[in-house]
């Protein structure tokens, strides 16, 4: 029996498999609306296989996104815009469907990746940003505004804010941002918060206000459907972020009611040095695991089944998520369960396509 393929509850909603889609941003979304584009994107993964789909990062307001093309649900234009979409990916699709609330801080009012990543200037449409501290996320970047306590009231608001939305579109689970260095990642991290206030300084204070962020969403977000948070487990920076410190902060999250923990690493500044090859973040899911009874998800050049296959049988992960893998092949859990020598379900205008409606072509 492949335990990649068994089936795994987030509350009361169950999973047919361990197999997540991770949040991708696209940089092509209009006013913060989506569009043809992520009916696209998202569609293609709704129906390969997977049991849980994400969208992209959607942020919780026009200041907090990264770029002008970023998505966002802080107007009715936007809920209806990314209503269509998620019907869409109801209608002919098979996954579960979840979305992440994010506020890029420090790192927002920047170009997209194709255009360099590099802060707009004002002549460009640059706007003003916040954080912690007066920090910027590197030199020739924008400083920005010290959050006070009313800023911080009213960004906890705006996700709020677009959780009601998501309950609005029937969202089926929803995850929180606090890692790759953006708002809540800023404030959990020492190299980005250096407040000498309630939410600074120690460990216990710098997840505050992560903390009361979800507090708040918990509680507008209904008790039968999944909240979690994606952390950004350590910052690959010396001072910065540790995973004893992630391993606190998840059970933090486990006691106020959270569902799952998603497991990636750095962004919060860019003198990180990132050890990279296969799963090379799964030691960070595996070490939450052993700390916490809530479902932990590894992420990381996981784009193999039996590397899947042995993370989830080897009691490193409940699930593993994927994002670039994804997108090289859209139908990799279709794959997978071939190479696994698993069924499952396929949309019925594709049944035609399965193996052995055709076994002749793989031979």
């Amino acid at each position: 029996m492949s335990q990649l393929f068994s089936p795994i509850f987030l509350r009361g909603l169950e999973l047919p498999n361990r197999i997540v889609v991770a949040p991708m941003c696209q940089y092509a979304a209009e006013e913060g609306s989506m569009n043809d584009w992520h009916l696209m994107h998202l569609g293609q993964f709704a129906l390969g296989g997977a049991g849980l789909v994400f969208t992209e990062a959607i942020h919780v307001s026009a200041e907090g996104r990264i770029t002008p093309r970023c998505a966002g649900l802080w107007n009715d234009a936007q809920e209806r815009a990314t209503a269509r979409v998620l019907d869409f990916c109801r209608s002919w699709g098979l996954a579960k469907l979840g979305v992440q609330l994010a506020h890029a801080g420090r790192k927002a009012s920047c170009h997209t990746p194709l255009k360099g990543r590099r802060p707009l200037a004002m002549t460009e449409g640059a706007w003003p940003i916040v954080g912690p501290s007066a920090l910027p996320y590197a030199p020739g970047w924008h400083v920005p505004t010290e959050l006070d306590r009313a800023g911080m009231t009213g960004i906890r608001e705006d996700f709020v804010q677009a959780t009601e939305r998501c309950l609005r579109l029937d969202v089926d689970v929803l995850e929180l941002h606090v890692g790759h260095g953006y708002l809540l990642n800023q404030f959990f991290s020492p190299l980005s918060n250096k407040r000498g206030d309630a939410y600074g300084g120690s460990l216990e204070k710098r997840m505050r206000f992560p903390l009361e962020v979800f507090e708040a969403v918990r509680r507008a977000w209904p008790m039968a459907r999944p909240l979690g948070v994606r952390i950004s487990a350590v910052d690959w920076i010396e001072g910065g972020t540790t995973i004893e410190d992630t391993v606190a902060f998840a059970q933090a999250l486990e006691d106020l009611g959270c569902d799952f923990i998603d497991l990636t690493s750095g962004g919060v500044a860019p003198q990180q040095t990132v050890e990279v090859g296969p799963g090379y973040q799964v030691g960070f899911s595996a070490a939450v695991k052993e700390a916490v009874e809530i479902a932990v998800m590894a992420v990381g050049m996981i784009n193999r089944a039996r590397q899947a296959e042995a993370i989830i049988a080897e009691g490193r992960a409940d699930l593993v998520m994927l994002a670039r893998g994804m997108m090289y092949d859209p139908r990799w859990a279709w794959h997978a369960a071939r190479e696994l020598e698993v069924e499952i379900a396929y949309p019925d205008q594709y049944v035609r396509c399965h193996p052995a409606r055709w076994p002749q072509a793989f031979e």
